[in-house]
């Protein structure tokens, strides 16, 4: 996810705006995210698609351009909707399995947000009556392969934590490195339907561009002779001009609440473009991309505690979906 002082503008694809609404009567919820995805198709701009040159995304918010040559015939979208397929798998579960890496001190860390209230607050997202299976998550079920459709559904299965095994200082290999330990020791499962996320607190740096260049990315790799995906999230309250909507959060814990939009924005473009070959336009954007640091209409007015969802009885502020 790119930096929140580097916002990138991009639409909704303006297709299927009626899976926004959610069954059991929650009609208003699904009129707010209908309202979001308009919002963000009012930010639209003319793309085509088919690319100039192959540009791939990176998982972190921007694209560079290809050493390989494009798909001789990619299967495209409604030409002019701004985002295309490029072959690769979407992941398809029903729903998609959740497991956390707490990183570091989530204990009595450096930060207030260093704490066993973030670690609840974020559990609680992706747990029962969280954004699994909402209208929000349900933007994701426009995007397919050529077998199945996002299900619109992720869960949290378990989680587990790390003292420091590489220290401070985390590379990107780094990164791979404490998803592959905690498959390896048993203490997660190995899991290709999984998505692993990293959770950093405030005193570790991911090295290739935590708070400089990035939010948080997600990748795929070979772990345990499996395809793994992950994410790395950092908690935000370390660069907060960077990385945070808004330092007063309508949780009170601006490190939870940074991290939950930055979550979000990584858990739809891991189910949409696991492999980096799916779905992304021509700039390397994937979808979460093309909405970054758009929000819509809000209850409270930015900087106030301002949110825009309802999840697991917590208030959230929540980037749009393409």
């Amino acid at each position: 996810m790119p930096l929140a002082n580097s916002r990138m503008h991009g639409s909704r694809r303006g297709v299927r705006e009626d899976i926004q609404f959610q069954t059991g009567g929650r009609m208003r919820k699904g009129v707010w995210t209908l309202l979001l995805v308009l919002a963000c198709l009012t930010l639209a701009s003319a793309q085509t698609t088919r690319d100039a040159k192959h540009v791939v995304p990176t998982g972190k918010g921007w694209g560079v351009e290809s050493t390989t040559a494009p798909p001789v015939d990619p299967y495209s979208v409604t030409q002019g909707n701004g985002i295309n397929y490029h072959g690769g798998p979407v992941m398809a579960g029903n729903p998609v399995n959740v497991y956390f890496i707490w990183y570091g001190n989530w204990t009595n860390g450096p930060r207030p947000s260093d704490s066993q209230v973030t670690v609840g607050l974020l559990e609680s997202l992706f747990g029962s009556g969280g954004i699994g299976g909402s209208g929000y998550e349900k933007i994701n079920t426009t995007y397919g392969d050529n077998t199945n459709n996002v299900s619109g559904n992720i869960a949290r299965v378990s989680s587990t934590t790390d003292n420091y095994s590489h220290g401070t200082r985390l590379s990107d290999s780094g990164v791979q490195a404490v998803v592959s330990s905690a498959i390896s020791s048993g203490r997660l499962p190995k899991d290709t339907n999984g998505v692993y996320f990293v959770l950093t607190s405030s005193d570790v740096r991911e090295t290739s561009g935590f708070c400089t260049q990035y939010c948080g990315w997600h990748t795929r790799g070979t772990i345990s002779g499996a395809d793994i995906k992950y994410s790395f999230v950092g908690n935000p309250d370390r660069c907060p001009s960077a990385c945070e909507m808004q330092t007063v959060s309508p949780n009170g814990d601006s490190g939870a609440d940074g991290m939950a939009n930055v979550m979000a924005h990584e858990s739809e473009e891991t189910a949409s473009d696991p492999d980096l070959n799916a779905w992304y336009d021509s700039s390397g954007a994937e979808n979460a991309d093309k909405c970054a640091w758009k929000f819509g209409p809000t209850t409270g007015g930015i900087g106030n505690g301002a949110y825009n969802e309802t999840f697991g009885n917590h208030n959230w502020l929540i980037q749009m979906n393409w």
